[in-house]
């Protein structure tokens, strides 16, 4: 499918009353010309949200969450940006056109189309074998937990799905994931002999499928995903939120389990908020979407040293997406017990009850960094202090971040602005049960120039404003290596040609970013659509001159402290013949 034409979503928002949109969710009171409640959003006993209906905009005093009926339903409902634009679509009575973005794209229509036929395969053979049903039962699954994840069967033959999808072209099969080919040529069923779990995005589209070995003598691995895909990326989707979503009109938490036997189990059992990552340690694309949907999550790991590591990544991957609202828990179970057999042993409560006692990821993280540390030794605490800034440099900016920082200062009696202030050294050791993935130095957060904050409230006015600029110009943008949100979202939009600018605040949604990008938009003056690009053109071409000065600077630095022979002839050699090294 096609992008949505942003002109499409301004005339929409337009049709759209964002009073009617958040009334319907919350209980406004009106407020002289505008509307007042309690935040959704945080926490509060007088209401300091506000709502206007003559600037169609929301806004929180106490919080700072802003925006406009769109952001509204994907920041309440959780709503992915298309799925909350065809939500306002629906209330307006209209249909959402798509247009070309210029750029060659491939529809995937078909194939949402070719999955959900196999689908219907799968839960067809599933009927017609006892075998498959038979051992479900003795995994504790009902015939509706199986009907409602879509769970099927696919018989242990070389061409039988491939047979009764004959209508659909085998190239389109091989595209879909559900046909292989060997090395010698010959293409066969991907899936053979295994339960089918049905992998479906927010809006229950089946992008994938994840397969189970009934047996020990079967024919490959145990578990086997879908390979990449047009339409399935492992490393960002989440089996199961689909159905938790479905099931719970509100999330209040997410847990975080390995696999989708896990989650069956665990809604069997009566608890519908599982979800599970697909054959790959959680990633920061995984925490950005968990946290959309809950204010908690809860990530479940074996009690064993993998399960520690595998929870010391998981929190690498999920510090940049923390933050006020936000709470990420660690629980790990007794040695030899997965999700699926504690429930079926010990029951819901036993579960839940070690749920509740999972570890703040925060204290985790301090706990694990201490461990063979004797604080009373100074050298120890500067070591722990070491470790522990880079961790926090990770946070947003907030009340989390503080609060890191003074938990810091109270156990080495260093804050984490004066480890970065002295520029001390991080090391990667296993001295002391340190784990040996903690990053070796600390990652700098991102600050916006007044010339990044220009670009970027004309890049959010039309983003497609970037294409005015020379390839060759671009290319350079694309080359930059930091974390400039300016940059981030150039590279964004190379990657996602399609994206307007309600893509990009979904992209950014959740992130401390996001509200710098709506202040940015709302803020800055409209332009005509020439004087935009000459703006844009020009602030880009002083933008890398900026980068390029501030490059030979430090060039110009290394030269004067330690050159080599070759810099130093350069560097006298620009001198004598009048030229400012600086300008190269």
């Amino acid at each position: 499918m096609g992008r949505i034409p942003q002109s499409f979503i301004n005339d929409l928002l337009g049709r759209i009353d964002v009073v009617d949109v958040v009334d319907a969710r919350l209980t406004l009171k009106k407020a002289g010309k505008e509307y007042r409640a309690l935040c959704p959003f945080h926490n509060e006993k007088t209401p300091s949200f506000w709502v206007s209906p003559e600037k169609q905009f929301y806004h929180c005093f106490g919080c700072g969450a802003s925006g406009t009926a769109l952001t509204f339903l994907m920041e309440f409902d959780r709503m992915e940006f298309v799925e909350a634009v065809e939500t306002l679509a629906a209330m307006a009575g209209v249909e959402v056109p798509r247009e070309d973005s210029g750029r060659p794209h491939q529809d995937h229509g078909d194939l949402y189309g070719v999955m959900a036929q196999a689908e219907r395969y799968f839960r067809r053979s599933l009927k017609e074998s006892p075998a498959a049903v038979a051992y479900l039962k003795k995994r504790g699954l009902s015939g509706e937990v199986a009907r409602d994840f879509g769970i099927g069967f696919a018989p242990d033959s070389w061409d039988g799905l491939k047979t009764s999808l004959d209508s659909v072209p085998e190239a389109k099969l091989l595209e879909a994931g559900l046909l292989t080919r060997a090395e010698s040529g010959r293409v066969y069923d991907r899936f053979r002999g295994r339960v089918m779990f049905p992998i479906r995005d927010t809006r229950g589209r089946i992008i994938g499928f994840g397969g189970r070995l009934t047996g020990s003598d079967g024919d490959g691995p145990k578990y086997l995903n879908s390979p990449e895909t047009p339409l399935f990326h492992k490393g960002r989707e989440l089996y199961g939120l689909y159905e938790a979503r479905r099931a719970l009109r509100k999330l209040e938490a997410l847990i975080v389990v390995e696999g989708y036997m896990d989650v069956v189990a665990l809604a069997q059992a009566g608890i519908a908020n599982a979800v599970a990552t697909l054959g790959t340690s959680a990633t920061p694309e995984h925490f950005q979407k968990l946290f959309r949907y809950a204010g908690e999550v809860v990530c479940c790991f074996d009690g064993d040293n993998a399960g520690r590591q595998a929870a010391w990544r998981a929190l690498e991957s999920a510090l940049p997406h923390l933050g006020e609202g936000r709470q990420l828990k660690f629980m790990f179970l007794p040695e030899g017990e997965d999700p699926d057999s504690l429930v079926r042993a010990r029951g819901k409560g036993a579960f839940l009850a070690l749920a509740d006692a999972a570890e703040p990821a925060i204290e985790y993280l301090f706990n694990r960094l201490k461990l063979g540390l004797d604080l009373g030794n100074l050298d120890h605490r500067a070591r722990l202090a070491n470790l522990a800034a880079p961790m926090i440099e990770k946070v947003p900016d907030g009340i989390l971040r503080e609060l890191m920082g003074r938990r810091l200062e109270e156990l080495t009696g260093f804050s984490g602005a004066s480890v970065r202030q002295s520029g001390a050294s991080v090391r990667r050791s296993r001295a002391g049960g340190v784990d040996p993935a903690i990053p070796s130095r600390p990652l700098a957060a991102p600050r916006l120039s007044a010339l990044s904050r220009r670009l970027l409230a004309r890049l959010l006015q039309n983003p497609r404003v970037v294409l005015c600029v020379p390839p060759d110009t671009r290319q350079a943008l694309l080359e930059q290596a930091d974390s400039d949100l300016f940059l981030q979202i150039v590279k964004y939009l190379d990657e996602n040609p399609e994206a307007d600018t309600a893509a990009i605040l979904g992209r950014w949604s959740g992130t401390a970013e996001h509200g710098v990008l709506l202040g940015l938009l709302n803020g800055a003056p409209r332009l005509s659509e020439e004087g935009l690009q000459g703006e844009f053109a020009e602030g880009v071409a002083q933008y890398l001159e900026q980068r390029h000065r501030a490059e030979r600077r430090r060039r110009l630095a290394r030269v004067q402290q330690e050159p080599t022979r070759e810099e130093f002839l350069a560097y006298w050699a620009l001198r004598s013949n009048g030229a400012d090294p600086e300008r190269g």
